[in-house]
């Protein structure tokens, strides 16, 4: 039946009547639906909220438990002065702390190849003059690494097309070639060949592998490499140093665990003393890295604090009416992360001779956050209690979060997954929320159809008075002209 207007007939304000029936029969229904919602929503909002925080704090678990560098050495290098960048260095976590007075009194070097001088029969020119009439092949090899390779000799072929030949090379393992015009006809142009390869015995060799006899202004030596042409101007070279008056060598410029677990490299000579003879050292000192790892301990303090103060705010009641709750007051799941992270946190670790977070000074303040304490319990302070570790137990810090078993940092990012993970607790959490509000919609579908039906019922109903009215209107006014 269609909804139609009330009133019409009678005069009387059905239609008013009507609306305010249906105002008194949703009201208190959409209003216990509107809370819902808003209860639905604050939910949803809340565990996104401290679903994201864990995963932050989930995340700077992951990098503290697998933290390698919690135990790290730090190389500190103290040069002859200000002006000299002699050398920089590394350490492993099982390098002994110690110190080095270090001279660097030679770089590694590679060796390099001279064509002769115009006058003992080089090149007069350094873009046209022709290398040989005949082809063949040319190859730079070193024989104590096995690099090698090979350039083709085409009749004609010039000085400067044999430099492009040799540095566009795909194969080239560090062979640069130059050319250098010495601007005097004796002179001429020289073929300049450098090798990258350093060390002493890496020697660049040139191979003529098919004994063309104008090409042996190029090369170090025959196919049968028995003859010698060409002979280094300069050879490759080892790089060395002394150690505490110990004299050492690498064929490159790096030392790698010369020193065990250490490594060092040399980047400029030492500068000689006033006597113009010896070599001033530069200090290497291995310690420990205090201040990163002080760091590191501070910064898991803040991080857990930070995730307390998240869920303090959403579990909190307001302290009266003008103060609301928090998104997730009183939540029994949120209880319990806090509970289960404080049992871990307080627990002992017996991987590490510390024992526990306590000994390392971190301990739970009144609001039931970290703190490096400043309250001496017979035992130090916080402070000093943490600086007593990093002096005397610094490697068994890194046990305290590290460990597999019984590790803190391990320990917390285990349990923490339970919650965060695609199906864990909050995620369960959160999907049963969004589908209480999909319910939510369903029923306010369903109010909306009942308000309908109720609409209909209502109008049907006061449709007949007013028609009954009109009727007797209708009839009074009859009765009334009838009488005159």
């Amino acid at each position: 039946m269609s909804i139609q207007s009330l009133g019409v007939g009678s005069g009387l304000a059905l239609d008013d009547l009507v609306n305010q029936l249906l105002q008194a029969e949703r009201q208190p229904k959409e209003n216990r639906l509107n809370e819902r919602e808003e209860r639905i929503e604050a939910e949803i909002s809340g565990l996104g909220q401290i679903k994201s925080k864990l995963s932050d704090f989930k995340d700077s678990l992951d990098d503290l438990r697998t933290d390698s560098d919690l135990n790290s050495r730090e190389p500190v290098i103290t040069n002859p002065s200000e002006d000299y960048d002699v050398l920089s260095a590394e350490a492993s976590n099982s390098a002994l702390t110690g110190s080095y007075d270090i001279a660097v009194t030679q770089l590694a070097s590679g060796s390099r190849i001279e064509t002769n001088n115009a006058s003992a029969g080089g090149y007069t020119s350094s873009t046209d003059s022709v290398l040989s009439a005949g082809s063949g092949t040319l190859t730079f090899k070193i024989d104590a690494t096995g690099d090698s390779f090979t350039v083709d000799v085409t009749a004609g072929m010039t000085l400067a097309d044999l430099r492009e030949a040799i540095n566009a090379h795909a194969d080239n393992f560090g062979v640069n070639a130059n050319i250098i015009d010495t601007g005097t006809t004796t002179g001429g142009a020289k073929l300049v060949l450098t090798s990258d390869v350093t060390g002493s015995g890496n020697d660049l060799q040139i191979v003529n592998d098919n004994d063309l006899a104008d090409l042996q202004k190029i090369a170090t030596t025959d196919s049968t490499e028995t003859s010698t042409y060409l002979s280094p101007v300069k050879s490759a070279t080892n790089a060395m140093a002394t150690i505490d008056g110990i004299a050492v060598e690498s064929a490159t410029n790096d030392f790698e665990s010369t020193i065990q677990n250490v490594s060092f490299e040399v980047k400029e000579v030492s500068p000689l003393a006033s006597d113009g003879v010896t070599y001033e050292t530069t200090s290497l000192n291995i310690g420990y890295d205090k201040e990163g790892l002080e760091e590191k301990i501070r910064a898991f303090v803040d991080n857990y604090n930070k995730l307390i103060s998240e869920i303090e705010t959403l579990t909190k009641y307001g302290e009266s009416d003008l103060e609301e709750d928090g998104a997730l007051a009183g939540d029994s799941l949120l209880r319990g992360l806090r509970q289960g992270m404080a049992s871990i946190v307080g627990d002992s670790v017996s991987a590490s001779s510390l024992g526990n977070l306590f000994e390392l000074g971190i301990e739970f303040d009144n609001e039931g956050k970290l703190e490096v304490g400043s309250t001496d319990f017979g035992l130090g302070s916080g402070e000093e209690r943490l600086q007593d570790a990093l002096d005397d137990a610094f490697d068994e810090i890194s046990a305290l979060f590290t460990d597999e078993t019984e590790g803190v940092a391990v320990r917390l990012y285990d349990f923490v997954d339970q919650y965060t993970s695609y199906d864990g607790l909050l995620t369960l959490r959160e999907n049963a929320a969004k589908d209480n509000r999909d319910q939510l919609y369903s029923d306010r579908e369903a109010l909306e159809l009942r308000m309908f039906s109720y609409e209909q019922v209502l109008r049907d109903k006061y449709l007949n008075l007013d028609q009954t009215v009109a009727r007797m209107n209708q009839t009074s006014m009859a009765l009334l002209s009838a009488l005159g």
